[in-house]
């Protein structure tokens, strides 16, 4: 039976792998938004995706086969990043 310390390295490696495909196929534009709508810091519109995933979690987190907690760990990953492009650490 793997240890602890090896399932958390095996599932931060499954999150860094669709964390890496899912930024490819968006376009890197949680970090680089391309603000014909929103305007605004990656941070902020970062957190405006962070509150919608979190009321998708309280109304209906089986709703369109989304893994919204996994959503969720992306974009907070993805919000240190933005933090640290902005300057302002994590």
């Amino acid at each position: 039976m793997p240890t602890s310390a090896e399932r958390i390295r095996a599932k931060c490696n499954e999150l860094a792998n669709f964390l890496v495909a899912k930024n490819e196929s968006y376009g890197d534009s949680a970090l680089h938004p391309i603000e014909i709508f929103a305007k605004g810091r990656a941070t902020d519109l970062i957190r405006v995706r962070l509150d919608d995933k979190l009321t998708r979690v309280r109304n209906a987190p089986a709703a369109f086969g989304e893994d919204v907690i996994r959503d969720l760990l992306g974009y907070l990953v993805l919000y240190e990043l933005a933090m640290e492009d902005e300057g302002r650490g994590a």
